[in-house]
């Protein structure tokens, strides 16, 4: 009889503890249980969004190598529109500026490189697409557009090859001076084993070579 009524009392304060705090012990427990739903849900969305993304890359290779111009431009539109937070996107608005350019369509790889740059998640992927496009405003002969692709910083594994693109648009527009520069700053970081040194090199030479250091 003792043993019930201890148990009745342990039952008692039970409620009490419940009636007090039940209700928030519930809302707890929902949260938890939501941010668990909702985690999982954005994980399986994440591999869903890669899959389809990945299905939709292939495709686009295939239509590359087929040289069929507009169905690789159909697909990095739906790229971009579609999975634009994704690799995949970036990598197929290269691909079909490569392919509009290949087609002498200049227009349309202006603008998938300008995708990559004002939506481009990676850094690396908007220097390359920086790049690309001031050697397409330099084909051009939009100079002063293609010095502002270049401007600002660059990942150090680029940025050689974004001050010997400057150079170039430089010593197009015969400021041999500041090609110099340019050059030699890309001299300077590419390494030795690298061969497009050598072209550098070749460049520099051609205009008098690198800029005496003044002495300490």
């Amino acid at each position: 009889m003792a043993y019930d009524l201890e148990e009745q009392e342990q039952l008692a304060s039970l409620k009490s503890w419940w009636n007090q705090y039940g209700n928030l012990v519930t809302w707890l427990l929902i949260v938890v249980l939501a941010a668990y739903a909702a985690w999982a849900g954005w994980g399986y969305y994440q591999r869903n969004q890669a899959a389809q993304a990945g299905q939709l890359y292939e495709e686009l290779q295939k239509a590359v190598a087929a040289q069929d111009k507009e169905k690789v431009q159909r697909a990095a539109t739906d790229m971009e529109d579609k999975f634009p937070r994704t690799a995949y996107a970036q990598m197929s608005a290269l691909a079909a500026a490569k392919s509009a350019f290949d087609a002498s369509d200049l227009k349309t790889a202006k603008a998938q490189l300008q995708w990559v740059m004002e939506k481009g998640a990676s850094d690396e992927y908007k220097a390359i697409a920086k790049i690309r496009l001031a050697g397409i405003l330099l084909d051009e002969k939009a100079y002063d557009e293609g010095l502002k692709a270049l401007s600002g910083d660059f990942p150090a594994q680029f940025s050689s090859i974004a001050d010997d693109r400057k150079g170039d648009i430089l010593m197009a527009q015969n400021k041999v001076d500041e090609a110099r520069i340019a050059y030699q700053a890309a001299l300077e970081k590419t390494d030795v084993k690298n061969p497009g040194r050598q072209l550098i090199q070749i460049k520099l030479d051609a205009i008098g070579g690198a800029v005496a250091k003044k002495a300490a």
